[in-house]
């Protein structure tokens, strides 16, 4: 029953992944931290340091993991995770219906054809919610600048390990190769990591 149950869900995931289509930020790129240079200030070229990060931060690839509540979202538009799903104790399920249930340890592409406008499914080895402490969804920029700095609403990370966590953590890198029929991150994991820090180097100023 078990095992019938797990690839009912899976057919179910595979029937409700993000829908291969055009992208509202396909055309979205990220400018490397050279770009700034011209800007003397080193408090304003801070800002608009983290501002051009914030493209990779608030791009759905990122915000889906993100969400202010206990049921993450889905798609470029956000809409609620289908089959409705919940966040669990941990962040990755609960008990009988785990993250891990459908999105298995790496993405999988689809056969052309086999579900109507979807071609893949994510995964990872750690697919998972982010803390709801870190939620952004809902928060201005200038907001979630502010959080990022605050260890008790950023994982217990300092700026390092925050540049760290953007320029290295294999699931991140999950926004730039997101499997077929989603529109990737802006720019690369590793410009992400230069932009971050750069904002760090100039003084870690907030928007």
């Amino acid at each position: 029953m078990r095992i019938t149950l797990l690839l009912g869900a899976a057919l179910v995931a595979a029937l409700s992944c993000v829908p291969a289509r055009a992208q509202t930020n396909a055309a979205i790129e990220l400018r490397p931290p050279a770009a700034f240079d011209s800007i003397a200030d080193r408090a304003a070229r801070s800002r608009a340091l983290f501002a051009e990060a914030a493209k990779v931060i608030t791009s759905p690839r990122c915000m889906n993991c993100h969400p202010a509540g206990d049921h993450p979202t889905q798609g470029d538009d956000w809409h609620p995770h289908d089959p409705p799903v919940e966040r669990g104790a941990s962040g990755d399920g609960v008990p009988g219906a785990p993250c891990q249930a459908c999105h298995l340890s790496r993405t999988v592409d689809l056969f052309p054809g086999a579900v109507a406008s979807y071609q893949s499914i994510p995964g990872h080895l750690r697919w998972e919610l982010a803390p709801l402490e870190m939620a952004w969804q809902g928060k201005s920029t200038a907001e979630i600048c502010r959080q990022l700095k605050d260890k008790s609403r950023n994982g217990g990370r300092d700026l390092a390990m925050l540049h760290e966590h953007v320029a290295k953590d294999d699931l991140v890198a999950y926004g730039w190769l997101p499997g077929k029929g989603r529109v990737p991150a802006p720019g690369t994991q590793q410009l992400a990591g230069e932009l971050v820090q750069a904002w760090i180097d100039t003084g870690a100023e907030c928007p």
